[in-house]
């Protein structure tokens, strides 16, 4: 195991851009089927008498379309961010690397720039992803963008301080950052996209109208 992590770090460092995009795409990946098994496990519990769905199978269409999301937009795009916030922050701010205020300024700007703007992609994308129209997808971010950034706003910066403050950006940077985080990042809207997803099987498959 140990060898395995000096050939990635090694190979992160030789190949960043290469390596932060297959990462993600692979991180993502497995992050939606997690939030696959949440969904459904959730709704068994919520009608435990259903048989013909206690079996969790994955949807793979779904599980690669979310995987795409990280190669195409997470990867790259949060790799260019998080070098290029980090050189903002130093050098136009002018601000002491891990100090109090370097640390809450990273947290803040990514919070409230990168956080909406991967939040609004993620949604809109799968949006197109699973056939919707733009004036669904647009009814879509309307009524979960702001629930979903309040939840993440709860989570995320608690997860951001400590990944600003003890990881040496030589080491971290746009190279690591989202390696650990982005499975963080894709559960609040995936989940919400994917319950809402469910849901409407179980509506075709009972015949319910959803009015």
């Amino acid at each position: 195991m140990l060898k395995l992590w000096r050939w990635y770090t090694s190979y992160l460092a030789a190949h960043p851009v290469k390596t932060q995009v297959i990462s993600s795409g692979l991180i993502w990946g497995v992050g939606d089927i997690g939030a696959q098994a949440i969904t459904h496990s959730t709704a068994l519990s919520q009608r435990p008498n259903e048989d013909d769905d206690k079996e969790f199978k994955i949807n793979w269409k779904r599980m690669a379309a979310t995987s795409l999301f990280g190669f195409g937009f997470v990867g790259p795009i949060g790799h260019y961010w998080y070098e290029g916030l980090d050189r903002y922050i130093r050098f136009k701010l002018m601000l002491k690397p891990n100090s109090f205020r370097f640390v809450a300024t990273k947290v803040a700007v990514d919070g409230f720039i990168f956080g909406p703007l991967d939040l609004a992609v993620f949604f809109t994308y799968m949006g197109f992803a699973t056939g919707k129209s733009f004036p669904q997808i647009k009814e879509d971010v309307k009524r979960d963008f702001l629930p979903a950034f309040v939840l993440e706003g709860g989570i995320w910066p608690i997860v951001q301080v400590a990944n600003f403050r003890f990881i040496p950006v030589r080491k971290r940077s746009a190279k690591m950052d989202n390696c650990f985080l982005i499975s963080l990042h894709l559960f609040i809207p995936s989940f919400a996209i994917h319950r809402e997803h469910d849901q409407k099987t179980k509506i075709d498959k009972f015949g319910v109208s959803p009015g």
